[in-house]
């Protein structure tokens, strides 16, 4: 299984890092080949919305470094997607990357929907300073919700909060189930194969 994590966060060493690093370590135990893109290592330029990517077959005509990750997409059987929760939404960061998806995926409203789904798993991992994990389910709901209508075989993590009281490292109890839920991930996809 090859997987692929995106760090939508500049911070390098952060939580969103941490945790999205956890999720991979857990899948690399079982196996899976896996790899992470930091976005503070990445230029990624906002979608223009020039629709070039949908008029010809070059694809997106912004030759920046979303191409290196177009092109680890096209073999990866899951997308791990760390979001932190800036403003109550995703980092500016996160929506980059989402909006950028345009050139590869459109949704089922779109004219230019194609009927190629492309099942990929993606695991959303969203994350907050603030302890209440309701607080912006609403939101993480209806970036669920779109990234399904973009026939993403959406897995959600748990949303990690409470992360202004200490150091990330030192909760013992999300490193194992961050990692448990990357090995389970694994796990799953290998049953299906035996299946």
């Amino acid at each position: 299984m090859n997987i692929i994590g995106i760090i939508a966060s500049h911070r390098k060493e952060g939580n969103t890092a941490f945790i999205v690093n956890k999720l991979l370590e857990g899948a690399k135990d079982q196996g899976a080949k896996t790899q992470s893109f930091h976005f503070s290592d990445l230029n990624i330029n906002p979608c223009r919305g020039c629709m070039a990517c949908h008029k010809g077959a070059e694809g997106c005509v912004i030759k920046d470094d979303m191409q290196k990750i177009y092109e680890e997409m096209e073999h990866a059987d899951a997308i791990v997607l760390g979001l932190p929760i800036y403003m109550g939404q995703m980092s500016a960061q996160g929506k980059i990357f989402t909006d950028r998806l345009f050139a590869r995926f459109s949704p089922k409203f779109s004219p230019f929907f194609k009927e190629v789904a492309t099942k990929q798993k993606l695991v959303l991992s969203f994350n907050q300073g603030n302890p209440d994990a309701s607080l912006f389910k609403p939101y993480m709901d209806y970036t669920n919700h779109m990234f399904e209508i973009l026939e993403f075989d959406v897995r959600e993590v748990p949303v990690v909060t409470d992360l202004r009281s200490g150091s990330i490292d030192k909760r013992e109890d999300l490193c194992t189930s961050l990692k448990n839920f990357g090995s389970a991930l694994v796990r799953e996809e290998a049953q299906k194969s035996f299946s």
